[in-house]
């Protein structure tokens, strides 16, 4: 256990039936984050995204890109990872942009009813407000953050 503690420390996490490693990288510039995540996304390696994303939210951004081209795996625990970042996001007021959903997490988003959550930008309502010059509040962008989703039923 303090193995995985530590590499996940570095920012890598592997244990012994762990085909790639789960790596998160996140940067800063001008107000825009990327946080770039490869490998197995899991239980073990959920809280990593959630630590990446709040490390980039406390810098105050306007938007988040989230790089997801390397992700090998995504299990349900993974995709409750990526539900707590994207409503972190929202809730901070910027705006989300995902790229490289690759086949097996855009068919586990489909599973669900969630593809169109993690599919190129999703505009936060705050900043759609601020551009058109219309006032919002904090309630309306939490509202919009934490909203459910219908279930859709699985054949």
């Amino acid at each position: 256990m303090a193995r995985v503690r530590a590499a996940r420390e570095h920012g890598e996490v592997r244990d012994a039936v762990t085909a790639y490693p789960f790596t998160s990288h996140a940067a800063v510039r001008s107000g825009v984050a990327r946080v770039t995540l490869a490998g197995e996304l899991d239980l073990d390696s959920g809280p990593a995204v959630q630590e990446a994303v709040s490390a980039c939210l406390e810098e105050e951004v306007t938007s988040l890109w989230l790089d997801l081209t390397d992700v090998s795996f995504c299990d349900c625990a993974g995709l409750g990872a990526l539900f707590r970042a994207r409503t972190a996001v929202l809730r901070a007021g910027a705006d989300l942009v995902v790229e490289g959903v690759g086949s097996q997490l855009g068919r586990l988003l489909r599973l669900v009813g969630a593809e169109d959550l993690f599919t190129g930008r999703s505009a936060n309502p705050e900043s759609a407000h601020r551009a058109s010059g219309t006032a919002s509040t904090r309630r309306d962008v939490r509202a919009e953050a934490t909203a459910e989703w219908p279930l859709r039923r699985l054949a």
